[in-house]
């Protein structure tokens, strides 16, 4: 028999499904990939709830099962082309038409450059920049070295605000 989920339990996991979307979304590079990720993670944290250590962050353990599954189905599938669906943007809001336009193409290019970052930067992207974690507690889910949390994250920063130079986005800012 299964362990049963306390109702206290159950509603820390349903506040912390926004938070779980957001990540799964991240690692997945799409809407749809996110809430299909975050389906499995939240059906393997029910099942396997009683493997959970009272005392230690549930959000942490769920992040760290994400990152999992999504490791497996990359592993088991194919290497193949992945997609950003500019569609699926947050709707934005406001009365000037340009600036919505603009808005909505900043974000697009900024989705794309995260999307186009190799797994392991942009599951770091995700954890300590979208969703605030510190260097330690993403070294901790991701069961890496400091010291790689802040080398890979450096690198992911840097193909980002590359990618959005190329873009146009930003301005370069050498003095030559």
């Amino acid at each position: 028999a299964g362990t049963i989920v306390s109702e206290q339990h159950k509603a820390r996991i349903v506040a912390f499904l926004p938070r779980l979307r957001r990540f799964c979304t991240v690692l997945a590079r799409s809407e749809d990939g996110g809430d299909d990720l975050m389906q499995a993670t939240v059906e393997r944290t029910l099942a396997r709830f009683g493997q959970w250590q009272a005392g230690t962050s549930l959000e942490s353990w769920m992040f760290k099962i994400a990152q999992n599954i999504h490791i497996d189905q990359m592993r088991s599938q194919a290497r193949r082309g992945t997609s950003v669906d500019i569609d699926q943007v947050t709707d934005l809001s406001g009365d000037d038409g340009n600036s919505i336009v603009e808005a909505r193409s900043d974000l697009r290019h900024v989705r794309q450059a995260l999307a186009n970052l190799p797994d392991e930067q942009r599951a770091l992207m995700a954890l300590i920049v979208i969703d605030g974690r510190s260097y330690q507690e993403a070294a901790s889910i991701l069961d890496i070295p400091i010291g790689t949390v802040m080398s890979r994250l450096a690198r992911g920063r840097k193909a980002i605000a590359n990618h959005l130079r190329e873009g146009g986005m930003l301005k370069d800012q050498t003095n030559g």
